[in-house]
């Protein structure tokens, strides 16, 4: 009898187990609940209301538009069901978020926020050299954003004895407008008329060249780039101060990629690097610490509409984008948007390569003789400071939210050891470099950062003239600037970087450039121009520098040379005197030292603004 009864519950056990199961993998996710669930009292009301009245509402479409794309199936055949994983994933109008998503809906499994239960587009197929998961970074994420810091990327090859070339672009993320914020955080939609689908531009204050004189301040700028009625609250008129061109300066990042796609047209490049601020204003509109083996929506939709969406010509798709995180993909203001999740992108993309803060990336032209050591580095300390200092540009400031934190991914864990831990990152990041730097046989080594031509000048400039690098790739200040060593003008020391090659490729168009791109007013024009790119045609002797305006003309030319020593450096492993040699015969005479993060604050005259 005692068997019996034991056996009897043991299949009513297993019986159980079994529909929990099913429960939970219909749903997607460990945990679900009906809308009279507690952690869904936000957003029972807004539900309730949008599966029967919602439906009818003459605005419907601009409420629901995304319902089909999360839950597989239309707002007007959704159940409410259907209408509380929307309300799970992305909230119409931003608000009212569910706590927790269905365990029935239309289309399983509930608890994802895609319809086909995965991110657009889906995980790719396995890479060259994987074998479930294994065999190297390309295979599968780190369990932390940072777990892959310092690693090379799988060596690129491009065959062929034709011109090479890459292009380079930064600050090109625009707003995404159509996005539904969540977890509290307010819409990308700023300005009537940036609600549409694709990017947005964000308005940003514009100054003097000296940054002394406020010519227009960002909410009257708005009201130029406003669909009218244009709201009135503040400085309402769109002011000749402000420099706005219309046409340009509303679809900057537009006109950027156009433009880019027309010249790949021509000249075919192989890959494209990307110096940062991918997104505006914050990065990825999610807090730090999703896994990194999962996408979540909002990185789906601001990637779509954003990335995907804009350079998918047919000369640009396809191409490699060897990136590095900026200031604003961190979170502008503060440190715990999701950054993490631009690097768990690398592992959904068949182009977006950022598998860590810091990485390398080496490149064989066999048929031409030669190769390129690239070495991506983030220098956002730069804007990592006390938290009561500078508060609309500090990513440590008072703005972040109470217990901010993203120790468990690898980032800073609080406020205020956000500026000390960001120092030591940067000190990490220069030591890894320089660790890097003697080590390479590459004919070309380029380094590729966020922050603009200026900054952490003594370093840069001991890194070329003592450890060979040959060319720097930066962004962070929206404009385009070919510093060319050979343009240098007596007592201007603050683009002195010892012989380095430099430019500034901040004009991609995600945010307002920094002067107007009227080219009939050059006045507070710190470059050859306002928005563009550049395009390098690289060879084993020379690297041709090309900056390239929005609308494909050639602003300014320039041409990198191999120093004649630089063979023999390259391909000596035994001597690094040689190294250290290649671009300054008598490197003892500068007696510079600047490895350490309590320099970060030194040089700076000249770094941008946002």
């Amino acid at each position: 009898m005692v068997a019996s009864t034991s056996t009897s519950l043991r299949s009513t056990l297993r019986g159980l187990l079994i529909v929990l199961l099913a429960v939970a993998s219909a749903s997607g996710s460990s945990e679900c609940a009906g809308l009279d669930d507690p952690k869904n009292a936000p957003c029972r009301k807004a539900v309730a209301w949008a599966a029967v009245g919602g439906k009818k509402d003459a605005k419907a479409q601009e409420y629901f538009g995304e319902m089909k794309s999360v839950t597989g199936v239309d707002w007007a055949d959704g159940t409410e069901a259907d209408f509380q994983r929307l309300y799970f994933c992305g909230p119409p109008g931003g608000k009212a978020q569910c706590g927790l998503p269905p365990c029935t809906c239309s289309k399983p499994p509930c608890g994802t926020c895609y319809a086909d239960g995965f991110a657009p587009p889906p995980p790719l197929p396995p890479r060259p050299g994987c074998t479930n998961g294994k065999g190297g970074i390309q295979c599968e994420p780190p369990s932390t954003a940072m777990g892959y810091k310092g690693l090379a990327w799988p060596s690129m090859s491009f065959s062929g004895k034709q011109e090479m070339h890459i292009f380079a672009i930064g600050d090109w993320g625009g707003l995404d407008g159509s996005h539904q914020p969540t977890e509290g955080r307010t819409s990308l939609s700023i300005y009537n008329g940036g609600k549409k689908k694709g990017p947005s531009v964000f308005p940003r204050d514009r100054k003097n060249k000296d940054t002394t004189v406020l010519l227009c301040h960002h909410f009257t700028f708005l009201q130029c780039y406003c669909d009218p009625p244009c709201p009135t609250a503040i400085n309402h008129e769109c002011k000749p101060g402000c420099g706005f061109v219309k046409g340009v300066d509303d679809r900057a990042q537009i006109l950027v990629a156009k433009s880019m796609d027309a010249r790949a047209a021509k000249v075919d490049p192989q890959y494209i690097l990307n110096v940062g601020d991918n997104f505006y204003w914050g990065g990825i509109e999610k807090n730090c610490g999703t896994p990194m083996n999962k996408l979540s929506f909002q990185a789906h939709h601001q990637f779509t509409q954003i990335f995907e969406g804009v350079y998918n010509g047919p000369s640009l798709s396809g191409k490699p984008w060897p990136s590095v995180l900026g200031n604003h993909d961190w979170g502008g203001r503060v440190f715990n948007n999701g950054w993490d999740q631009q690097i768990s992108y690398t592992w959904y993309s068949d182009r977006w390569i950022l598998p860590a803060p810091y990485w390398s990336q080496h490149v064989e032209y066999p048929d031409l003789g030669f190769s390129v050591d690239i070495y991506m580095i983030d220098s956002n300390a730069m804007d990592a400071l006390d938290p009561a200092e500078n508060p609309s540009h500090n990513l440590c400031g008072q703005i972040n939210p109470a217990g901010a934190d993203c120790s468990a991914t690898g980032g800073p864990s609080s406020v205020g050891t956000c500026k000390s831990w960001f120092r030591s990152f940067w000190a990490e990041n220069q030591a890894w470099l320089e660790a890097q730097l003697p080590k390479s046989k590459a004919d070309w080594q380029i380094v590729v950062t966020h922050f603009n031509c200026g900054h952490e000048q003594a370093w840069y400039k001991k890194l070329h003239q003592n450890f060979g690098l040959d060319l720097l790739v930066t962004g962070h200040r929206h404009d385009q600037e070919l510093w060319d060593p050979k343009d240098l003008r007596a007592g201007d020391t603050d683009r002195d970087l010892g012989g380095l090659m430099c430019f500034v490729t901040g004009g991609g168009g995600g945010i307002s450039s920094e002067a107007t791109p009227n080219p009939a007013d050059k006045h507070d024009w710190f470059g050859e121009g306002q928005y563009g790119f550049f395009d390098l045609t690289i060879s084993k002797s020379t690297i041709f520098l090309q900056s390239i305006n929005y609308d494909g003309t050639v602003l300014k030319e320039a041409t990198l040379e191999q120093p004649v020593t630089a063979t023999a450096a390259k391909n000596n492993t035994n001597n690094n005197s040689i190294i250290n040699n290649k671009y300054n015969s008598s490197s003892s005479n500068d007696n510079t030292n600047n490895n350490s993060s309590n320099n970060t604050s030194n040089n700076n005259s000249d770094i941008g603004r946002v």
